[in-house]
């Protein structure tokens, strides 16, 4: 990976994608955080893939500016390590979650941390999408979708999912949702609220929440194609190149 990644209006899932085939996602990163963390934990790379879940803006910068500043320790080497630690918390919580909580709430605790990290009570994502972020069948979400339609928590209708019900959604979710939120709200306190967003200040837009006050040298905005686009090494290369 050439480049850290800090999406600011769009999300991107974490995924590792078996040799069959199938998929699972193991986190999601949006306007709190970063894509890239092997570049500075000394990883270089992962075998996990990078997929933008929500399509948006979002900035870049190289990995050797990244590498540099890290290595000076300071303000990013401290936020950097505590996203860390809250993204590994989100990673350890899907596992339990997949393992022992039903589909209904897995699809609550996906919908309540998109929600988190996006401006307004949109998402547009299809079943089948869903279905590969959670690592289950279609039908399973097909179901799942329905009962929280049925219960008038969401509208779903082609690919468009509108949150009618937060309070509703946070009463049906497991556990899982509300350990990872407290995590970032401990770690990572400040939040990009739907009034930040609307109101769309030049010094918002030019600089990514969270990471903003660092005043990193050479990051560039760019936007993160449609939710179909998939990413792995190779990919994210060719989408540099691109860009």
């Amino acid at each position: 990976m050439g480049y850290v990644y800090f999406p600011t209006t769009s999300i991107v899932s974490l995924l590792y994608v078996t040799e069959n085939g199938a998929s699972a996602e193991i986190a999601i990163a949006g306007n709190e955080g970063l894509v890239g963390i092997a570049l500075f934990m000394g990883g270089e790379s992962t075998p996990s893939r990078a997929v933008v879940q929500s399509a948006g803006g979002g900035f870049r910068l190289k990995a050797g500016v990244l590498k540099r500043e890290f290595a000076r320790g300071g303000a990013l080497q401290h936020l950097a390590l505590r996203y860390t630690q809250a993204l590994i918390t989100q990673m350890s919580q899907t596992a339990v979650c997949n393992r022992h909580h039903t589909v209904d709430q897995q699809l609550c605790r996906w919908l309540l941390l998109s929600r988190d990290r996006l401006a307004n009570d949109q998402l547009k994502m299809t079943q089948e999408l869903i279905a590969n972020m959670l690592g289950v069948r279609r039908e399973g979400v097909t179901e799942a979708a329905g009962n929280l339609q049925a219960a008038g928590l969401i509208h779903y209708s082609r690919g468009n999912i509108t949150i009618l019900n937060r309070a509703g959604l946070e009463k049906r979710v497991c556990e899982c949702y509300g350990v990872v939120k407290r995590e970032f709200d401990r770690l990572l306190p400040y939040r990009l609220d739907e009034a930040m967003i609307s109101g769309a200040s030049a010094e918002l837009r030019r600089r990514p929440p969270h990471w903003g006050d660092l005043r990193l040298p050479r990051m560039t905005t760019m936007m993160l194609p449609c939710p179909r686009t998939m990413f792995g090494d190779a990919a994210l290369r060719d989408a540099e190149s691109r860009s």
